[in-house]
């Protein structure tokens, strides 16, 4: 809080022309009296806006923490039958390695990195002009602070290598298309030794020819003999799982509707436990190879009904 104060002083001066004209004159003595007395000069000004933001928004340049690694994206291709069970998938990911030939310093053997010549190791030089300056990456060493004069053959000074290495994920049951699955610490490596950065699995779910997915509900299309529908029966249907069950089927069933098998959708994600619903749309077929002892039948039922 003491130093945001401080900045906060330090900006008003700067965006004052009266107290900047006074700043630029006669220094920090001509602002004391008028409320300002933390800031020795103009590069501790500038210090304290460094830390300041350094520190909120990760600026700091090599003062700070070593820098994490980037994060990985894998897409993953899943059958709705993997999704309802929940499996276990190897997933092959490019990765990288400290060089074993230059140990990780990206420097041939024999060599060394050097200091860099431009920021001195600090990894930042300040440009601008006149009273305003500010901290950017040197541009000689790209925020490192050394420079490499002979770079390792095997790894073109990089330090690192990539190769391919196996990672186990587990998939959980009633996973659905679009979602994330986050592994910590299995992205690439930080530079430096910094922390490693996450992996991110996106699932992807292929259509299914049978069944469509709304969350944890399932829908399928449960074909009807025009007979069926009207008289009523019990018709064997196979489930997303592999399993037969017998569907009721009431007396006067119409097209498009909908019955309903409980428990036979998909796992719940939303803390509820168990599965959704199964619903089956009614598709009453016409027939239309009918047989001549099969038409007169239909002829004397449409004459029963007066039609």
């Amino acid at each position: 809080e003491a130093r945001f104060k401080e900045v906060s002083e330090a900006y008003e001066v700067l965006s004052d022309d009266e107290k900047r004209r006074i700043y630029d004159r006669f220094g920090h003595e001509g602002l004391k009296g008028r409320g300002f007395g933390g800031f020795s000069d103009v590069e501790d000004v500038f210090s304290h806006f460094g830390d300041l933001f350094g520190d909120l928004f990760g600026f700091g340049g090599r003062r700070g923490g070593r820098r994490r690694g980037a994060h990985l994206r894998y897409e993953l291709s899943l059958s709705l039958e993997e999704c309802l069970r929940g499996l276990e998938k190897e997933l092959e990911l490019p990765r990288d390695h400290a060089c074993q030939t230059c140990d990780g310093s990206g420097a041939a053997p024999g060599s060394k990195p050097e200091t860099c010549s431009v920021c001195h190791g600090a990894g930042q030089v300040r440009v601008g002009r006149g009273f305003i300056t500010m901290a950017t990456t040197c541009p000689r060493c790209q925020g490192r602070g050394e420079t490499i004069a002979k770079p390792c053959s095997a790894c073109d000074g990089r330090g690192q290598v990539r190769e391919i290495e196996k990672v186990t994920v587990r998939i959980p049951a009633g996973v659905d298309h679009g979602m994330k699955l986050r592994l910590n610490g299995k992205g690439q490596p930080g530079p430096e030794g910094g922390p490693p950065g996450d992996l991110y699995v996106i699932i992807h779910v292929a259509d299914h020819p049978r069944f469509q997915r709304d969350g944890s509900e399932l829908l399928a299309e449960l074909p009807l003999e025009m007979a069926d529908a009207a008289l009523g029966t019990r018709i064997p249907f196979e489930t997303l799982d592999g399993e037969t069950h017998e569907v009721e089927v009431p007396a006067g069933t119409q097209p498009g509707t909908l019955l309903r098998l409980e428990g036979h959708g998909m796992p719940r994600l939303d803390g509820r436990p168990g599965r959704g619903d199964l619903h089956l749309h009614t598709v009453v077929r016409v027939p239309t190879d009918l047989t001549d002892s099969q038409r007169a039948l239909l002829a004397q039922f449409r004459a029963s009904r007066g039609t």
